[in-house]
């Protein structure tokens, strides 16, 4: 099973695509953190998220696409913008065919960490110990998207 996994952000947004081979090890193909920038307009940004998750797609051909689902943030005007990214990817999920499922931050950490409550230095380590993570990761937003993968993969696993 290989799963396309998406901490969604407009400023960052983390992806990554993890594969569960044979011998039930997660292997970590692809990882980066979609970096745009704040002088181009919302909707050219979140068109560059879109088609790099659309590339991605074409690219490694996931079984299914993992999201982390939005919760409320202090600042209102952000959380509409990530749930305007996150209406973008599903749309791009839906029109490829590719199921997918979404998770809440607490599940996340749970999964990576064993505790909902792990930060994300915490929740980094446990991924190395995990899975073979041979660059260097310079965002959380990459680290996200990798243990969403992780939570996906492992509820795969027990269903």
């Amino acid at each position: 099973m290989k799963v396309l996994a998406i901490d969604p952000g407009y400023g960052r947004c983390g992806v990554a695509v993890l594969e569960k081979n044979g011998g039930g090890k997660e292997i970590l193909l692809y990882s980066a953190c979609i970096e745009t920038s704040a002088h181009n307009q919302f909707a050219d940004r979140l068109s560059q998220v879109a088609n790099e998750c659309v590339r991605l797609i074409r690219e490694y051909s996931p079984d299914c696409i993992a999201l982390e689902k939005l919760y409320f943030q202090t600042n209102q005007k952000t959380a509409m913008r990530v749930a305007e990214v996150r209406g973008a990817l599903i749309n791009t999920a839906q029109g490829a065919g590719i199921e997918i499922f979404e998770y809440t931050p607490g599940e996340v950490k749970s999964a990576a960490a064993g505790h909902g409550s792990a930060d994300k230095k915490a929740v980094a380590r446990m991924l190395h110990a995990l899975i073979k993570i041979e660059k260097e990761i310079t965002h959380d937003d990459e680290y996200d998207a990798i243990a969403i993968a992780v939570t996906h993969l492992s509820r795969a696993r027990t269903t």
